[in-house]
């Protein structure tokens, strides 16, 4: 049977037509050009029923979790991620290679297909990268909701994480504030209007954790209240930070504290909503309930005793769950030509895990024959997160990679003038230029390498620019074969949509046939410094690794508290194999420093941080905001990008 008969009432699927202009004007002008479908009908095409709808006006609709449970029968369709070498400050078009691959399977030739892609965050926005759906004849839409707010999920997850830290505050000033153990444990169960006391559902998850098994506070005796009332937080190792989505450098570092009635300075600081630990929770969840014990997890640092202190702890979970709980559903949106989207989590994949939600994956994988998902950044950062912690917790096993791979990068890594954002180009990268090229084709294949050591099948796409020479694009594709790809294949789906990416589709659904091995790079049960090696030299091409005094700490603490049995989300520049963003092409003879290790335990991960990591951009001298403002007499958005 095939799947499409699983659907009752399944509407054949219709392409937009798109009206290619040139030159290709601006990515918003595409966007508002563009003939779009109602999201009723885009849901009604991939089989979803209107019960399992939230709309969010004509276009975009979140959609609920039972749709999983009816479809639970369904074969999953093809899993195939995209990711790139290691960029330019430009970054090589990978989002855009995603949508014109999703659109040349789905409008030209005629699979069902779904595209998975993050929410970007509005610090990059408004900053100097601009937005995310694609770009070209290549995009998500409506771009404008699409990049700016969609349907709040960010701003829910800004809410949760600023109210997991309010509560952390507020518990260190009330138990600074009361010695008496009695005294500070009858506020956290008064009594009701008939004198009976109650302990909340997140206080008996603490009793539980604590091997109290009482249920009435009444019940406890003083030394009992005393172990469930006073956290005794630590403030030094506090690792929970506040986050606003907002590219804000002066927020990076900040006192609090200080008012009249706290006098308790602390030094702290804010990181960009997306880079919090509650966006990765989001994107590794797997449903409510396991979003709920996910919060629980999550650790803000240890008390005076050493002993790791969560937000169960501090019995905020719940409600952090609560503000969550529409955040959950993902988005549904489509491609200029129709093709359905699912846009939901958007991680940092430096400092983060980088992919989109495994929610979204899991719903498209029951609508769809082939789902095209991208993780952040180049094959070494987004790409190994992808396998060794997405895959992990989902249990989803892809079947191809696409490798995006542009000359412009190449001739960077082959030792091409500083490519800077904002300025143009140097006129090596827009000449033909075969040697500098040559020298830098060993960053592709490494990438290629590095995804064949998982056992997936590769394809490279050469996402093509006008001032690429055929010469150049044959040395390139043929470098790619060299070292093991499938097929590689020039790309122009910028300016010609899906049509220009109907070889690169075709090369695919081949790939997607063939067999795989897939496998993780590592075993959980290994050591943290094992596993950290493990990534260094076999991803990054290292030579060893080096651990700072508060790197070694923490993996002391973190072995002793069972976190040792997580996966790693390798925190590093993305601009280079190496920890060093100045070290292009493929570096050798080095080793690798790890500076220091943090825990995200309801997310379900450690990061070893490699060199300086920013958790919070600042904004250029001239960000990109200055264009973006409204036509008053339509109400249309104009200058995003």
């Amino acid at each position: 049977m095939s799947k499409v008969n699983n659907f009752p009432g399944l509407r054949r699927f219709t392409p937009i037509p798109l009206k290619l202009r040139r030159p290709v004007p601006s990515d918003i002008e595409i966007a508002q050009e563009a003939d779009l479908k109602p999201i009723t009908k885009v849901a009604e095409e991939v089989g979803l029923l209107p019960e399992e709808l939230e709309l969010h006006g004509n276009y975009k609709a979140k959609v609920r979790l039972e749709v999983l449970e009816r479809l639970r029968d369904v074969p999953d369709g093809k899993y195939i991620d995209v990711t790139a070498i290691t960029p330019t400050p430009l970054g090589e078009g990978k989002s855009t290679t995603m949508v014109g691959l999703s659109q040349a399977l789905g409008a030209h030739l005629g699979k069902r297909v779904f595209t998975c892609i993050r929410q970007p965050s509005q610090g990059p926005t408004f900053g100097i990268k601009g937005g995310a759906a694609g770009g070209g004849y290549s995009q998500v839409v409506p771009m404008e909701d699409f990049n700016l707010h969609l349907t709040g999920d960010i701003h829910a997850i800004t809410a949760a994480n600023n109210l997991l830290a309010a509560a952390i505050d507020a518990r260190i000033f009330h138990e600074s504030k009361q010695p008496d153990d009695e005294k500070l444990f009858n506020p956290l169960c008064p009594a009701d209007k008939q004198g009976n006391r109650r302990f909340s559902p997140s206080m008996l998850r603490r009793l539980k954790k604590l091997g109290i098994d009482k249920t009435d506070p009444n019940e406890l005796t003083l030394e009992e209240k005393k172990r469930f009332a006073r956290l005794d937080i630590d403030p030094n190792t506090l690792t929970w930070r506040r986050v606003v989505d907002t590219n804000d450098r002066f927020l990076r570092e900040i006192e609090i504290g200080l008012g009249p009635e706290e006098q308790m300075p602390r030094h702290t600081g804010f990181d960009i909503t997306v880079a919090s630990e509650i966006m990765a929770v989001l994107a590794l969840t797997s449903d409510l309930a396991d979003m709920r014990d996910r919060m629980g997890r999550i650790v803000i640092g240890t008390s005076k005793a050493g002993e790791a202190v969560t937000a169960e702890d501090l019995g905020v979970a719940g409600a952090m769950t609560v503000l969550m709980k529409d955040a959950i559903l993902p988005n549904l949106m489509q491609t200029l030509e129709g093709t359905p989207v699912f846009v939901h989590a958007g991680p940092f994949a430096n400092i983060a895990h980088g992919n989109s939600s495994i929610i979204a994956d899991k719903i498209a994988l029951k609508l769809a024959d082939y789902v095209v998902t991208e993780s952040g950044f180049g094959a070494d950062i987004g790409m190994e997160k992808f396998f060794d912690i997405k895959c992990r917790y989902s249990g989803l096993i892809p079947q191809v990679v696409v490798m995006v791979a542009t000359v412009r990068a190449l001739k960077m890594h082959g030792g091409g003038p500083k490519v800077v954002a904002g300025r143009p180009l140097n006129v090596a990268y827009t000449e033909e230029n075969l040697d500098l090229l040559r020298a830098g084709l060993g960053n592709l294949q490494h990438h290629i390498r590095n995804a064949k050591r998982f056992g997936i099948n590769v394809v490279v796409a050469v996402n093509s620019f006008a001032t690429d020479t055929p010469a150049e694009v044959e040395l390139v594709r043929q470098a790619a074969l060299d070292a093991g790809a499938e097929d590689a294949i020039v790309c122009t789906h910028w300016m010609d949509g899906g049509k220009g990416a109907v070889a690169l589709a075709e090369a695919v659904v081949k790939a997607a046939e063939k067999p795989t091995n897939f496998h993780f790079l590592y075993d959980l049960n290994l050591s943290i410094k094992e596993k950290i090696e493990i990534i260094c030299t076999q991803i990054y091409g290292a030579d060893g690794v080096d651990y700072l005094p508060e790197a070694e700490e923490k993996i002391e603490l973190y072995t002793r508290l069972g976190f040792d049995k997580l996966p790693l989300n390798m925190a590093k520049t993305h601009l280079s194999l190496s920890h060093e963003v100045e070290w292009k092409g493929v570096p050798k003879g080095y080793r690798i420093p790890i500076r220091d290790i943090r825990a995200s335990v309801g997310a379900g991960f450690l990061y070893p941080l490699l060199g300086t990591m920013r958790t919070m951009p600042g904004l250029p001298t001239r960000p990109v905001f200055y264009d973006v403002d409204l036509d008053l007499e339509t109400g249309r958005v104009v200058g995003l990008f």
